[in-house]
Parts: C-alpha cells; sequence; structure tokens
C-alpha cells in the first residue's frame, strides 16, 4: 500500500498494490500495522456499504465529538466524487475541500479524519461505495453541511443538464458558517 499525504493535513489518499493476472486481481485493502504506520492508531469498529444510482449526492455529513467519526473509504464498482471538507475550529485548512474521483477501477482509499464533514456525489450508473468508521452511527449527534454552500466553492463534477438527487434532509442542511461545530485543530500536522 502507498500512503500518500494530501494538501490537507490528516487527509491521506491509499493506493493499494494491485495484483492482476487472468484470474482477475487481488489486494489487501487495509493492514493494521502498515496503517498505524503511516497514519496511527484508529480503532475501526464497524464496516458500511451503500449502493446509489448516477447523480446522487450523499452529503456533507458528519457527527459532533464524541460520536465524530474517522472514515476510511472506497469504491467497489462505479465511480464517485468523494470530499472532505475540514470543519476543525482554528485549523489553517478550515472550510477547505478535498476531492478525488474514486472508483472501482483505480482502487484508491481516502482516509478521513474525524473533524472534517463528508459527502460523495456518484459520477457512473451506479455504484457500490464502502467505508470503516471508528464510531457506530449516533443519531443525536448527527449533522451535516450545504453541499452548495458557496463559502467552500465545491466543483460536484456535474454534467449538462444533470439533476443532482439528495435526501430531503440533506437540502436542508445548514451553511458552513451556521452550522454546529465542537471540533478543534490540535496542530498536528500529519
Amino acid at each position: 500500500m502507498n500512503y500518500i499525504k494530501t494538501a490537507i493535513p490528516g487527509i491521506w489518499l491509499l493506493e493499494p498494490k494491485v495484483f492482476d493476472d487472468s484470474r482477475g486481481y487481488f489486494m489487501e485493502t487495509y493492514k493494521r500495522m502498515d496503517f498505524e504506520k503511516h497514519i496511527g492508531s484508529v480503532a475501526f469498529m464497524q464496516d458500511n456499504e451503500s449502493c446509489s444510482v448516477k447523480g446522487v449526492l450523499r452529503g456533507l455529513h458528519y457527527q459532533l465529538a464524541p460520536h465524530s467519526q474517522a472514515k476510511l473509504v472506497r469504491v467497489i464498482q462505479g465511480t464517485v466524487l468523494d470530499v472532505a471538507v475540514d470543519i476543525r475550529r482554528h485549523s489553517p485548512t478550515f472550510g477547505k475541500a478535498f476531492a478525488i474521483e474514486l472508483s472501482g477501477e483505480n482502487k484508491l482509499q481516502l482516509f478521513i479524519p474525524q473533524g472534517f464533514a463528508h459527502g460523495f456525489h456518484v459520477l457512473s450508473e451506479t455504484a457500490v461505495f464502502t467505508y470503516k468508521v471508528d464510531h457506530p452511527y449516533a443519531p443525536a449527534c448527527e449533522r451535516g453541511i450545504r453541499f452548495d454552500d458557496p463559502a467552500i466553492g465545491i466543483d460536484w463534477k456535474q454534467t449538462g443538464q444533470e439533476a443532482l438527487t439528495l435526501s430531503e434532509k440533506d437540502l436542508k442542511l445548514p451553511l458552513l458558517k451556521d452550522a454546529e461545530l465542537n471540533f478543534e485543530y490540535n496542530g498536528v500536522m500529519q
């Protein structure tokens, strides 16, 4: 696995070594010892999976501390634009977004630490999205930020007249300036 630092401290891109032959392929998707050596200790406790159709946009979601979630995300089938937004107060990258295409073809993974909002937009006909989290879903701590907040300015890679499909809940999320946040930047530049 190749561990690649991104422009936003704490977010890592993971590029697996894929072994292809006439039978198909093999790759390691997670190896705790290597992960801890590069990123640190994260006690993943749950794996989640979703399947979405083209144009679906899920996000931008987060959970308040102490139930905030670190995530290790990847796409098994299809392609998504995956986005993480720094919502750690006093962070030098507060309000900045990191976006990357994840696909079943490129097999890239993204590690998103606690203190980030997360969302994705399905670019292919369908996409199967999977992720590990270090805390279970806590409905009372669930929060989010508008996907189209102009202060963040995310290019969701819409094509032509493509309509985005969002849940009613996601359409009612506040802008970042109005969002409830309880994350502090700890000054650690990973």
